[in-house]
Order: structure tokens, then C-alpha cells, then sequence
């Protein structure tokens, strides 16, 4: 299941939403080997009520290409030493 829900993010150009039945059988794959805890996969995004319906808005990243970083805007005096220190 591995491979196959890997090659399905890299044919959707990781759109994870497409390959969700995929995602689905690999996370209940590796629950059955004991590879990880097992857990309820409605509380982990998989009930029909989170299904992503139409098209999916994609951010274009315009902010980070025309040079914005986060957090860099805030000039405010800080409490901690180490976030002067690095200045």
C-alpha cells in the first residue's frame, strides 16, 4: 500500500486529497502489522463528513516569491534572551 498511496502523491503532485483511499488503506495496513497504534481513521480525518468535496484551492506561495518571510515584521522588545541573541 505503501508505494502505491507514494505514487499516487507523486502522480497528484501531492495532493494528498486525491490519493485519500489510498492514504486510508496504507495507515489500516500498517495498524494490522502493529506498525502503529490503532486508532479510530474517522478521528483522523477520514469520516465522510471531512472528505474534500470539488476543487481544492492551491497557494501559489506569491508572498514567499516576492521575498516575505513571517515574522520578520514584528520589531517588539522579547523576553528571552536567546531571541536577542541571534540578532
Amino acid at each position: 500500500y505503501m508505494q502505491e498511496y507514494l505514487g499516487c502523491l507523486k502522480q497528484e503532485k501531492d495532493m494528498h486529497h486525491k490519493c485519500r483511499d489510498l492514504s486510508r488503506n496504507y495507515l489500516e495496513c500498517r495498524m494490522e502489522r502493529q506498525l502503529m497504534a490503532k486508532e479510530n481513521l474517522d478521528d483522523m480525518g477520514f469520516s465522510k463528513d471531512a472528505k474534500v468535496e470539488g476543487e481544492v484551492q492551491v497557494y501559489d506561495k506569491s508572498k514567499e516569491k516576492d521575498g516575505f518571510i513571517a515574522g520578520k515584521h514584528i520589531d517588539k522588545p522579547t523576553k528571552w534572551w536567546f531571541q536577542n541573541f541571534f540578532r
